[in-house]
């Protein structure tokens, strides 16, 4: 098969790309010099292409036969994360780390458009390249729409590299892929002082940890166990000495679900447990909560094509299918507005270690499997474009 060839083609090019992502790893929606890589990228293969929310990239290549027009979505950006792999490209950037593959995803979306680049004689139609940023903090596909990304789409296709899936296999099904995602923050007032004469504070370090523990009953008692919610605090920041005691604190966390009703429900319930919670121990809580990203639901059409793409790559016995998961993605900025799907690439290899979960300072994936992401990207393009030509 010529897309599996071509990948073959460009294994070590896209290698040698992700490895550069990776040990030059910037924050979201401060991508600046991966986009320049990218375009340089372009440039050298003759690729038309133009700068988009500010650090993102939408290369355009037209086949040369008339049809619709296809996306493929790939993001860039790093994390906060503190690298601990160990490997010879690891982060040079202290704080940084491309710890959830977006340095993976770059790579293999040039790969893709480099083979597509060779076979434009195949092409039914145009297709786009969105290298996204901001993934991380749900704000770059919504920036790309807003600019016009979308304008002549027909469909797009998003992939995930998972270290949860083993190395050699595709995951794309109907349905629910991902879950709204969204970001609270709850402050917490209460009266600093000695640390030896409590009597005379509101201790907001004891008020903020009651508020984080009240809430721990809100998943088990206020909702349904068959709709799936998650409610995390991930960070809780106050006082800065041993022997004074706080008067602010900070909570920050995440709330993930599929219950559409839960998008007024759940902010409610949070408030009224961090408000309630505070006037106990004579404090106050005010509440910031933001909608981040919206559930992804991968059309059944675009489903099928990218299941028969994956099947020419990887074979039929290693397109797999998996639950809905409860971390959001932002592709749904544009899998909302057009026909879309959203694939993983599994790149778990015990052999080779590369069994952390995501988001973990020693993630890595096995880089044998660009030469199939690379080829199932272009695979499902073409795919596409011939089952929607005109």
């Amino acid at each position: 098969m010529q897309t599996k060839k071509l990948a073959e083609k460009y294994k070590d090019y896209v290698i040698k790309m992700r490895r550069e992502f990776h040990m030059n790893p910037e924050a979201s929606m401060e991508e600046y010099n991966t986009s320049r890589r990218i375009r340089e990228e372009l440039d050298k293969a003759g690729i038309e292409n133009r700068s988009i929310a500010g650090t993102g990239v939408i290369a355009t290549i037209k086949g040369d036969h008339p049809g619709k027009t296809v996306a493929l979505r790939g993001d860039i950006d790093a994390l906060a994360v503190i690298e601990e792999s160990g490997k010879e490209y690891a982060s040079k950037v202290h704080g940084l780390m491309h710890a959830c593959g977006h340095d993976t995803h770059g790579a293999m979306l040039l790969g893709s458009a480099m083979v597509l680049n060779e076979m434009k004689d195949k092409i039914n139609g145009t297709v786009k390249f969105f290298f996204q940023p901001g993934e991380e903090v749900g704000k770059g596909a919504a920036a790309m729409v807003a600019e016009g990304a979308l304008e002549g789409v027909d469909g797009v296709m998003g992939m995930h590299i998972s270290s949860g899936l083993p190395s050699g296999t595709i995951n794309a099904d109907p349905g629910a892929k991902t879950a709204s995602a969204d970001y609270f923050k709850i402050t917490v007032t209460g009266k600093g002082g000695h640390g030896a004469e409590p009597e005379k504070t509101i201790d907001a370090v004891v008020v903020g940890s009651a508020v984080v523990m009240n809430m721990q009953s809100l998943v088990s008692r206020e909702f349904s166990p068959f709709d799936p919610l998650v409610v995390t605090i991930g960070s809780i920041q106050s006082g800065t000495r041993f022997n004074v005691i706080a008067p602010r604190a900070v909570i920050e966390g995440t709330v993930r679900y599929y219950n559409p009703e839960f998008k007024e429900k759940v902010p409610a319930a949070i408030e009224r447990i961090a408000k309630v919670t505070a006037e106990a121990y004579r404090a106050t809580a005010e509440m910031e909560y933001s909608n981040l990203v919206k559930i992804t639901i991968n059309d059944d059409a675009c489903t099928s094509i990218a299941r028969e793409a994956a099947g020419k790559i990887v074979g039929k016995e290693n397109v797999v299918e998996t639950p809905p998961a409860t971390g959001g993605e932002d592709f749904s900025e544009f899998s909302s507005i057009v026909p879309g799907v959203m694939c993983n690439l599994g790149a778990r290899n015990e052999e080779k270690g590369t069994t952390y979960p995501h988001h973990h300072g020693k993630f890595d994936v096995d880089e044998d499997v660009f030469v199939g992401g690379v080829a199932f990207y272009a695979q499902y393009t073409l795919d596409f474009l011939d089952k929607n030509k005109d």
